[in-house]
């Protein structure tokens, strides 16, 4: 279905106009047509390319497969609300690719349909509240992941439509995302069982992604279960779960990331898993800020044994109910006394009369000094805030 804003009589009227124009009359250009509200409604299997004069809107779950859906800079692609099997998302395959390459000038926005934002505008009409209006963005790879087998069934994805993720090859290419703004997404299809903003399963390192915002959303702002992928210049706002959260061995690198909680988060900034079974993987952390909004949530939770480092993270805004968990378990505690699970320069804003092993969590059989010697008090550090100003968060004042 199109919805076409182009009306007949104005083309009439300009060809009447242009016959009876003499050679010395001035000649005005042809007015720029306001384009289409397309509605996409069937999986993608044939290269196709979104432009940004037109209005996409996604009914139902679109799937990319078997090939390369092209997004150009500027396009905002809305989703219909719905629950259960009647939820919109965009989801893309193993082995189909997506390349949304906008720029800071041109974002490629992902909103709801309740959202009033029109072509060639960058604000969106809906609040922080609003999270939960339809899916969210899927993408799926071939890259190695820890699951009770090679590959795995998607969360948040009904079992149904079979797309499985995991893989052997660690250099997987799934596209390109540049300049990506996903905003009030994360419908719950049924009770625990949401979309994150961004869901990036065993996608692999030959990915690019790259100037991400997720704004509002009903679950995490981005989960990564396994995959080699590696992601650079994330904004989370107003997650209603976790800012960030690591699974399934995910072996990539987050670099510059700026994680803001909002009222009605219940999860926490950082949400660290490690493998299932005995695989390994190992990720990093460089260069985080996680702004806690004086709410007495976890700043990050660590457990099932997870592995990888942690370096330069500046933490502020804390509730003094808040912390860093070490969960009381076997794995978890091995990881930090072997060096597996890292702390690195972390700077604390402490809350009054808090110190920083006040702020570490764990069990006794945890060497405290492994993360309280790599962590200080202070309000410098953490990610590089400049690059962030093309975003909605920012137009909000959030930072």
């Amino acid at each position: 279905m199109k919805k076409v804003f182009l009306p007949f009589l104005s083309v009439v009227a300009l060809s009447f106009a242009t016959v009876s124009c003499s050679d010395d009359d001035p000649i005005t250009p042809d007015p720029q047509p306001e384009g289409e509200e397309i509605v996409i409604d069937e999986d993608i299997t044939a290269n196709q390319t979104w432009t940004a004069e037109n209005i996409y809107v996604l009914d139902g779950y679109v799937g990319v497969k078997g090939a390369t859906l092209t997004i150009e800079p500027g396009t905002i692609i809305k989703a219909k609300t719905g629950t259960g099997s009647n939820a919109s998302a965009l989801i893309v395959d193993r082995g189909a690719k997506l390349i949304a390459n906008g720029t800071a000038d041109a974002p490629i926005i992902f909103t709801s349909v309740d959202d009033e934002i029109k072509a060639g505008e960058k604000e969106s009409t809906l609040e922080v509240e609003d999270a939960g209006k339809w899916g969210g963005v899927v993408l799926l790879g071939n890259a190695p992941i820890s699951a009770t087998s090679a590959e795995a069934a998607i969360e948040g994805v009904p079992a149904n439509l079979e797309y499985r993720y995991g893989g052997t090859n660690a250099a997987d290419n799934s596209g390109s995302l540049k300049y990506l703004s996903i905003r009030f997404s994360g419908i719950a299809l049924e009770a625990d069982s949401e979309i994150q903003g961004l869901t990036l399963g065993g996608v692999g390192n030959g990915t690019t992604i790259e100037n991400i915002e997720i704004f509002s959303n009903k679950d995490d702002g981005i989960e990564w279960f396994g995959g080699t992928v590696n992601v650079k210049n994330v904004v989370v706002y107003g997650q209603q779960d976790d800012g960030l959260d690591v699974d399934q061995a995910y072996a990539g690198t987050v670099e510059n990331a700026l994680v803001i909680l909002a009222q009605g988060t219940e999860g926490s900034g950082l949400e660290i898993d490690g493998p299932e079974g005995n695989a390994t993987g190992s990720f990093t952390f460089k260069n985080i800020t996680i702004d806690m909004a004086n709410l007495p949530q976890l700043i990050a939770d660590f457990r099932d044994g997870a592995t990888g480092t942690l370096e330069n993270v500046l933490v502020k805004n804390i509730n003094a109910a808040s912390t860093v968990n070490i969960k009381n378990e076997a794995r978890v505690i091995e990881a930090v006394n072997s060096d597996n699970l890292v702390f690195k320069n972390w700077v604390i804003g402490l809350p009054e009369g808090k110190s920083i092993t006040d702020m570490f969590t764990a069990p006794a059989a945890v060497n405290a000094s492994k993360f309280t010697q790599n962590a200080a008090a202070g309000t410098e550090g953490g990610a590089d805030l400049s690059v962030f100003d093309w975003t909605f968060t920012k137009t909000k004042g959030l930072f």
